[in-house]
């Protein structure tokens, strides 16, 4: 059998896929819902583009109370890095949608373009992250942390006692993966 090849395809996956074969359990309302769920996912990956390379080049977006306004806005008067990869090790790394890091302030910020409600909770494991990488003790600078959902802007202050903990924790985590993953059990 000669079989078609479809060069371009190749690496993709469909919708309808034999490896995501729960659709042919679903009656349509849920196909519905679960196929919007991956466009609204598909536009924010786009929407987080945009914001990366408005931000990059330094293009501010028009004053209004929106999400996606207000972030670009900020982070370019706030000179802050779109889309910084944070890394401690293999196990343990993440991408902050904004930040920077001066005169003593560690300033994260992150967009959500979803429903879902965003979490302080991601914001200081960047934290930790950035003071493992770049050796920063975290009672020695102040952090802000700012979440923009819904046309509104959640502040927080980053407690260092919190991003203390989840540095040791990931540390504690790295080395039982690493135990792990040279065949031996914890």
């Amino acid at each position: 059998m000669d079989f078609r090849q479809h060069y371009n395809l190749a690496g993709t996956h469909a919708f309808l896929s034999a490896s995501k074969y729960h659709w042919i359990n679903y009656d349509e309302e849920k196909l519905d819902a679960v196929f919007l769920s991956s466009m609204a996912a598909k536009r924010g990956t786009e929407l987080h583009d945009f914001a990366h390379q408005a931000i990059r080049l330094g293009i501010k977006q028009k004053q209004t109370p929106k999400t996606l306004n207000m972030y670009v806005n900020d982070a370019i008067s706030w000179r802050m890095t779109p889309e910084q990869i944070l890394y401690f090790s293999d196990n343990c790394y993440g991408t902050a949608d904004a930040i920077s890091f001066r005169r003593n302030l560690l300033r994260i910020s992150d967009l959500k373009t979803g429903v879902i409600a965003g979490s302080v909770h991601q914001l200081e494991i960047y934290a930790a992250l950035f003071c493992l990488e770049y050796e920063v003790k975290p009672a020695t600078i102040d952090m802000e942390f700012r979440i923009y959902q819904n046309d509104e802007i959640d502040l927080y202050e980053g407690d260092p006692v919190q991003v203390t903990q989840i540095m040791d924790k990931i540390k504690t985590f790295d080395k039982r993966i690493e135990t792990m993953k040279m065949g031996a059990m914890p």
